[in-house]
Formats: C-alpha cells, sequence, structure tokens
C-alpha cells in the first residue's frame, strides 16, 4: 500500500526542474542526506530521521532516475511512502561502511563528465550524515568533486507549487483555528507551559502533525525576547502572553505568532500593537511579484517609523537582522526580509511577513525593554497576495 503525499507527476517535475538546473550548472549529480530535501525529491518520510544510528542517501543524477541508498530496514517505509523505484540497501548499523560504497558505486555509474558532484554544503544547509563518511567519500570519488550545490536547491526550493502551497495553507488553518480557540483555554493562575499545552492540544486536535516549535513568553506589560522555551512562570493580571509555533502538516510548515493580554491592554501597548499590525499590512501589500525582499522590509521599516512618530513613540526595529523569510518543508527558508537583500520576489514563492519593534516601558517602577512582533504568512501569484492563515486580530485579545 503506497501513501504518496503528492502525484507522481509533481515528483518528476522536481526532478526535471532539478536536473535543468544541474545542466547549466555543470553538475553530474546532487548528493542528498537532509531529512527536507529527501522528502522532496523521494517522498520518504519517517519518525526514524530521529535516529542517528542509520544514515540515508538520495543520488540525483543529472539525466535518468533518482537512485535511493537506505538501510534494510527502511525497506518498507521506501516502498510505502516513496516513489524512487531503484532502491540500494546494506544491513545497517555497520560503521565501518554504512553505505558509503554503495554511494560511492552510485555516483560513478551516473557521472556525465563534469567531474563535480553537489552537496548541501552552503550557508543553511545540513549534511545529515556522519563528517568523516563525507571526507571519505570524497577521497573515493577523487579525482570528482564534491562541490556547494545548496544555491542550487535554495533556487528550486523558493517556488512552491499549487500543490505544496495548499499543504501550506493546511496548516496554517488548523494553527489558525487552534489559537483562535485558545482564550476560553487561558486563566490567570495557569504557567506559560500550561498554556502551551493547551494550545499544543488544539493543534494535535485539529489535525497538526507534529509542532518542533513551539515558544511561549510572558511578562508584565510585554515580552522581552521572542524565542524562550515556555517556563513554569505563573500568568497574572498585567501579562502580555506570545505564543509562537512553527507546526506541520505532511512536512510543511506554518510559522505565525499570536499575543494575549491577562486583563485590560495598556494603552502604550495597545498603540504599538497597532503600529506593528499595521505595518503587517503593509509589508502584505508590498510583497508583489518583482519587488525585492529588501524593499518590503524598508516599507514595513517606514511605516512603522511614521506611525511611531505620529503617536509619539521612538521606534527602534527588534534587532534580528530580518523581518520574515521563506516557509515550506523548514520553518525558515531563503529568502530572507532584511535590508539590502535584493531577491526578487516570485509567484510561487511563500513568505512570513514578520515586522517588528523594541520599546521601553515602565513595570512597576523600573524601566523595561520589551518587544512587538507580528507575523503572518502569504503566498505570492500571479493574481495577487494569498494569506495562508487567517489575519491575527486587530486589537489584541484580552483574558478576563
Amino acid at each position: 500500500m503506497s501513501e504518496f503525499e503528492f502525484e507522481i507527476s509533481e515528483y518528476e517535475a522536481r526532478l526535471a526542474s532539478a536536473q535543468k538546473l544541474m545542466h547549466r550548472e555543470r553538475l553530474d549529480a546532487i548528493l542528498i542526506t537532509s531529512e527536507d530535501h529527501f522528502r522532496y525529491f523521494t517522498g520518504f518520510h519517517s519518525p526514524t530521521w530521529v535516529n542517528l544510528t542509520r544514515p540515508r542517501y538520495a543520488v540525483l543524477p543529472s539525466r535518468g532516475d533518482i537512485i535511493l541508498i537506505v538501510p534494510t530496514s527502511n525497506a518498507e517505509m521506501t516502498r510505502r511512502t516513496s516513489w524512487v523505484r531503484d532502491v540500494r540497501m546494506w544491513v545497517s548499523p555497520r560503521p565501518e561502511d554504512d553505505g558509503i560504497s554503495l554511494v560511492r558505486d552510485a555516483i560513478r555509474s551516473v557521472s556525465s563528465g563534469h567531474g563535480r558532484i553537489g552537496a548541501e554544503l552552503g550557508a543553511e544547509s545540513r549534511l545529515t550524515m556522519p563528517a568523516g563518511d563525507f571526507l571519505r567519500l570524497g577521497r573515493e570519488l577523487s579525482p570528482t568533486e564534491l562541490v556547494d550545490g545548496y544555491p542550487l536547491l535554495r533556487e528550486l526550493l523558493m517556488r512552491k507549487s499549487a500543490a505544496e502551497v495548499e499543504k501550506i495553507h493546511a496548516i496554517g488553518q488548523i494553527a489558525s483555528s487552534a489559537y483562535e480557540a485558545l482564550p476560553g483555554r487561558l486563566r490567570a493562575g495557569m504557567s506559560i507551559r500550561e498554556a502551551c499545552n493547551e494550545f499544543r492540544h488544539e493543534l494535535l486536535e485539529r489535525g497538526a502533525e507534529a509542532s518542533p516549535y513551539l515558544i511561549g513568553v510572558a511578562e508584565r506589560l510585554g515580552y522581552p525576547c521572542f524565542n524562550l522555551e515556555p517556563s513554569n512562570r505563573k500568568l497574572s493580571e498585567g501579562d502580555v502572553l506570545v505564543i509562537d509555533t512553527g507546526s506541520t502538516r505532511h512536512g510543511y510548515f506554518c510559522d505565525f505568532n499570536r499575543e494575549f493580554s491577562f486583563g485590560p491592554l495598556h494603552d502604550k501597548l495597545r498603540k504599538i500593537y497597532e503600529i506593528v499590525w499595521e505595518a503587517t499590512e503593509v509589508g502584505i501589500a508590498a510583497a508583489e511579484p518583482g519587488r525585492t525582499t529588501g524593499e518590503i522590509w524598508q516599507d514595513m521599516s517606514s511605516a512603522m517609523h511614521r506611525a511611531s512618530e505620529a503617536v509619539s513613540l521612538p521606534f527602534e526595529p527588534f534587532g534580528l537582522g530580518r523581518m520574515g523569510h521563506g516557509l515550506g518543508l523548514r520553518m525558515c527558508e531563503t529568502p530572507s526580509i532584511a535590508p539590502g537583500v535584493e531577491t526578487v520576489v516570485e509567484p510561487g514563492m511563500v513568505l512570513t511577513i514578520e515586522p517588528s519593534m523594541t520599546y521601553e516601558i515602565d513595570v512597576d517602577g523600573e524601566m523595561r525593554s520589551h518587544v512587538c512582533v507580528h507575523e503572518e504568512n502569504i503566498a505570492v501569484t500571479a493574481d495577487g497576495i494569498r494569506l495562508l492563515n487567517r489575519r491575527a486580530p486587530r486589537e489584541m485579545p484580552v483574558i478576563r
């Protein structure tokens, strides 16, 4: 029984696009070891990725079919989830040769004369194999070079198919429903960890596959940081709780946050929330084909500057270095929405729009630095912008 997540024609189109780019870059093949790229090209998916004892390999040739190299223990899950039919196996674990000779022979069999094999070596990439085995592979393939194939993969994965966008839309709707149900589960006196567990329950109940990224932070009149693990701190009157999730369905991520005020919202926070909310609208509208992601950042930054001056609030951009990024089989993908980035927006891109600012506020006689962040997920289409999750409330929800 097969359990493919996409039609085989979708996988064939991905391979064909990769092969076109390989010819341009004069690569004989690309070696894939990371979980998300493995899933993208081969369909293979399994919880066994958490087990580092047994590696897995896919060789994408510049001509012909993908070669899958997996341990014998993965035989059934390969048959069920992968469309690839050239599957080569070995009994693992076998540290002295954990599939490396099979990988070497597969690469040699598809060499087309360029003497260059792409691998996941660039910024943001990961080799999911022992580093020593990668060095050994380089020696045994010599004089063929192992070079960085990650720019090619980034170029390919930045543009999503309609079927991929639907996967991201599905998890975005699930997470939106979970956030909207959360006020009925929140109460003063519960811990931040308990609040996040309630949210996780809502996600899973509605059909999320997993929530590998779930943060929760709260303090009086705001939160000082955006990405702390939920703690046992008790929530009380005057707190602002932010929860951010990167949750998945069929491997594809959503990534957005929501904020909740325990008791009436301080007037300064209300203004700041509105400024950042409006900047999100600006960012969404700015994500037009032909513009650069650096221009999107500038539009949001300028909007927050103007709005802050109008209400006499000093504006400081939050020091994250960017206000959004790509989204897909990874929670954070290329491109970055950051100053000076020249990546041109194209139909098929899925982006997070994530404006942020810092502010100082008097908390019981002590001036504290807090941040405010909004994040939404969008798809860029030839016909305009498609919101993949439901938009945050215009006013911060109040828990009474």
